[in-house]
């Protein structure tokens, strides 16, 4: 029974409907995380102790076995928090905060690559004053491989490797910005 206070008039739980609509949400979230690969759910931040009954999940070809099993990793996932489940929503969203930041940084990444195949030690002297843990001789060595490339129509092995080891820089430093970021927030809360 759902229960009312009886100073305030205000119901002390949620109603019945309202606890299904948030069941058949999660439902929803369980299928998509089933759908997914093994490599597209690595990249989101679903708890290690959902993974084996996702995995679970998407081993089972029954129709009506899966179906059950879907419902179980549900149950399994309304054990977890709201914040936790919202993270994992963000992942998946295209549209969502996750995916935005994720984007903005790999543009970032590849107008750095454009930089440093053009402007040469210029743009690297930039990028080394906003990323001085950065290694400036292999980023060198690698711009200077990428331009050779693009100059004799070389497969872009290097220009590839560039760009993905601007994008470890930017996201290393991304990562660093929101521990710094949570850490004054614990502060203001102490």
């Amino acid at each position: 029974m759902r229960g009312k206070d009886f100073e305030t008039g205000e119901f002390l739980s949620p109603s019945r409907s309202q606890q299904r609509r948030e069941a058949l949400e999660v439902l929803e979230l369980a299928r998509q995380l089933s759908e997914l690969t093994a490599q597209q759910i690595a990249r989101l931040p679903v708890p290690e102790r959902l993974i084996p009954h996702i995995d679970e999940t998407r081993r089972i070809p029954s129709h009506g076995a899966h179906k059950r099993q879907l419902q179980f990793l549900a149950k399994q996932m309304r054990r977890e928090d709201d914040d936790t489940l919202e993270a994992i929503r963000d992942a998946l969203d295209s549209t969502g905060e996750a995916a935005r930041l994720e984007t903005a940084m790999l543009h970032r990444a590849e107008t750095w690559r454009e930089r440093l195949m053009a402007d040469g030690d210029a743009a690297l002297t930039e990028l080394l004053d906003e990323h001085p843990h950065a290694d400036r001789q292999h980023l060198r060595q690698l711009a200077r491989n990428a331009h050779e490339e693009k100059l004799r129509n070389k497969p872009p092995h290097a220009f590839r490797e560039l760009f993905r080891e601007l994008r470890e820089l930017l996201a290393g430093d991304h990562s660093e910005e929101d521990e710094d970021i949570a850490g004054m927030q614990d502060s203001d809360n102490a």
